[in-house]
């Protein structure tokens, strides 16, 4: 979901730049703020009491984060960090409603975008309570695959790193290579150079 940059300024929006490693928000801070990708890559981040990193969600270029805190009125329950040098638009609360309020194309296209979330979430939280490493690693680079519209028969390139994997599925990362690894030689992933696709 994509609201039209122009259309964000004309609200009231402003340019942001965030380094690599920063944060944009963190987990218990109140919610003011529509916050939209324009080049760069966030991640959607928790931390358990022991620091482990568990990654709930990577966005990149167009994609929105955070809104879910705008709508339901309650804190971030995760933060938002820069993976590497990024931009990101913000428009405050207020002004993100009354958008909302006056097109419901966008309106409707937010709804359509927090049902998706909430299904990946809810197949994550089952993979994750299920299933074993190469279940949990071939279903994620799937579901990546299908979000970003590549045809079935075309290959798609994993832009994650095993660190990520292994942070997204609460596993450890030489547990995902090995899995990578046996989903290789079972011919469900293709390894070229180091890279993977699927």
């Amino acid at each position: 979901m994509m609201i039209d940059i122009n259309l964000l300024l004309c609200c009231g929006a402003i340019h942001r730049r965030i380094r690599k490693a920063q944060a944009i928000f963190c987990q218990g801070e109140e919610s003011h703020f529509y916050y939209q990708v324009v080049r760069g890559k966030v991640k959607m981040v928790s931390c358990n009491e022991s620091g482990k990193e568990f990654i709930q969600a990577i966005y990149t270029d167009g994609e929105t984060f955070g809104e879910a805190a705008l709508f339901d009125g309650e804190r971030y329950p995760v933060s938002a960090v820069a993976e590497e040098d990024t931009t990101v638009i913000r428009l405050n609360k207020a002004s993100f409603f009354d958008l909302l309020k006056q097109d419901f194309v966008i309106h409707s296209a937010f709804t359509l975008l927090l049902a998706k979330r909430l299904r990946f979430n809810s197949l994550l939280l089952k993979e994750l309570s299920c299933y074993g490493p190469e279940h949990r690693i071939h279903t994620l680079i799937k579901h990546f695959k299908l979000m970003s519209r590549i045809p079935e028969q075309f290959r798609y390139k994993v832009d994650l790193t095993r660190q990520q994997i292994a942070d997204m599925t609460g596993l450890r990362v030489e547990t995902v290579i090995r899995a990578i690894r046996v989903l290789y030689e079972k011919g469900d992933l293709i390894l070229e150079k180091g890279k993977v696709y699927i």
